[in-house]
């Protein structure tokens, strides 16, 4: 009887045993089932609301929103920093016809020329504050004096050259001398320094003319933000390196913005500051909760994943291969939160810059444009919910490897011909005389 016992009870329990590992083969397979469903499929299997493909549609919106809205205010910021260019160039250049020549904007060709443009330079500067019509003046320094104008001249320290009897004799050192002026006097400088602007020209290699101007971009009001302050580096060049009988004028401006030292308006503009402040503090709010439910995600996944390799090591003594261990770790998930990383610090950037306590326009770009595009390409996970764009994302990604090793074959193939083409053609031909745009250069200029 007292085996019959002990038999029963060892039954009882093997059988006990073996319910409780059908139980956990069974959640196990309920989970796994559960992990590779679609949202849809998952709301109608445990109810369960699909959170995270809200809160990805209601961050697209967002981010699309606020792109569009920086990317308005950074187009006003462009425009103007072109168009003052353009301005100073029409101003400051003799003979400048609105449009570059080529890499340069103006060329002259007779001694005359070049002195008459130089002169020129000097009077315009020296009469600046009746001639532009924009909130652009003369910068000052820290104690409120003007910046002088600087003209600086590089010659051959010494050279003679005679053409005719096909002689020369040259000290390829350079010289440089350079002379300052006050802004407002400029002009008078030419007959105080006579002897500075007579200019040799068989030696001269260049002249360049430096200022600073200040201005203020007040077409941002347009849109309700506050105006930045501009701070322009003016580089004017007469370049006379070839020596060709053609001397090309330059005239290259840095623009670098800050913060207004003192500025008072009234209106709108400060009350929708503050409303977009409130709009991207919740565009964080959202990439923050993204960000938290995707990393949530992948924990699970890799829980998941431990369950699974330990079911298959204790019951089947085998090691799950790398291949099916690749699909538990979802790539869209990291996608999607590097995504909120990134959209998270080109927002924080937005609300500086909107705050006026940074100018970084192009780094904030860069990461609220990078932000957007990774977003939108993680729209492409849940096309793959449905059975036709499924195939052709399958497709896709199966070919990926395929497609890159085609590049770089393609790759080998155009560098040989971007060199061959420009070593024979280069000369020749205006598209493909500079050494660092090689292939169809200038934006497929014709």
């Amino acid at each position: 009887m007292e085996l019959l016992v002990r038999y029963l009870e060892r039954r009882s329990s093997a059988s006990s045993v073996m319910t409780q590992d059908i139980i956990k083969e069974e959640n196990l397979r309920d989970d796994l089932r559960y992990y590779f469903m679609s949202p849809c499929e998952k709301y109608r299997t445990r109810r369960q609301k699909p959170w995270k493909l809200g809160v990805q549609i209601l961050k697209i919106v967002m981010i699309t929103t606020q792109l569009i809205l920086f990317g308005l205010n950074n187009q006003l910021v462009v425009s103007y920093k072109e168009e003052n260019t353009m301005a100073l160039k029409n101003i400051f250049l003799k003979d400048f016809r609105g449009v570059d020549e080529d890499d340069y904007s103006v060329a002259v060709y007779t001694q005359h020329g070049v002195y008459e443009s130089l002169f020129h330079v000097l009077d315009q500067y020296s009469q600046l504050g009746r001639l532009s019509t924009g909130p652009i003046t003369y910068a000052e320094d820290e104690d409120g004096k003007l910046l002088p104008l600087i003209v600086c001249k590089q010659h051959y320290k010494r050279g003679i050259v005679q053409p005719s009897d096909e002689a020369y004799d040259m000290d390829a050192q350079l010289e440089t001398v350079c002379l300052s002026h006050d802004p407002k006097t400029a002009n008078l400088q030419r007959t105080h320094n006579s002897s500075f602007f007579d200019l040799d020209f068989y030696r001269l290699v260049d002249i360049t003319i430096t200022f600073q101007l200040k201005g203020i971009n007040l077409q941002t009001v347009r849109s309700r933000e506050l105006p930045d302050c501009y701070l322009f580096h003016v580089t004017i060049t007469f370049d006379n390196q070839c020596h060709s009988g053609k001397v090309k004028i330059f005239l290259d401006t840095d623009a670098q913005s800050s913060t207004c030292r003192d500025w008072k308006i009234s209106g709108t503009a400060q009350k929708n500051t503050h409303y977009l402040l409130i709009f991207d503090g919740f565009v964080i709010l959202v990439c923050l909760t993204s960000a938290v439910l995707c990393t949530r995600s992948i924990v699970l996944a890799v829980r998941l994943l431990q369950r699974f390799s330990r079911f298959f090591r204790e019951n089947y003594n085998r090691k799950v291969c790398e291949d099916d261990q690749s699909e538990f770790l979802n790539g869209w998930y990291v996608l999607v939160i590097v995504s909120d990383l990134l959209a998270i610090i080109g927002t924080i950037l937005k609300m500086e810059i909107q705050a006026k306590s940074l100018t970084s326009y192009d780094v904030c770009s860069i990461f609220l444009g990078t932000s957007t595009l990774m977003v939108w390409v993680g729209v492409i996970r849940y096309l793959g919910y449905f059975q036709k764009y499924n195939v052709l994302i399958l497709t896709m990604k199966a070919a990926f490897p395929k497609v890159l090793r085609f590049c770089c074959c393609a790759g080998m193939i155009y560098l040989g011909y971007t060199f061959c083409g420009w070593i024979v053609l280069g000369p020749y031909h205006e598209k493909v005389t500079d050494k660092l745009v090689r292939g169809e250069q200038r934006n497929w200029r014709p």
